[in-house]
């Protein structure tokens, strides 16, 4: 279990490091993206950049 919270944790952790890089990319622009303002605050669901993210990391793991 606690295994799990440390993988989770540092996958948060370098994906909060590299997000402005991947912005510059154009990942959270892409259409499926969805930017809304609710109560005030800017709210961001990034469903299409997720699944992009999400094939990249399995193709490079099947290549490992």
């Amino acid at each position: 279990m606690i295994r799990w919270m440390i993988v989770v944790f540092l996958a948060l952790f370098l994906i909060g490091w590299f997000a402005p890089a991947l912005q510059k990319l154009g990942f959270g622009r892409l259409p499926g993206d969805v930017r809304f303002r609710l109560f005030g605050r800017d709210m961001f669901l990034p469903f299409t950049s997720t699944i992009l993210l999400s094939l990249a990391a399995a193709g490079i793991s099947k290549l490992l």
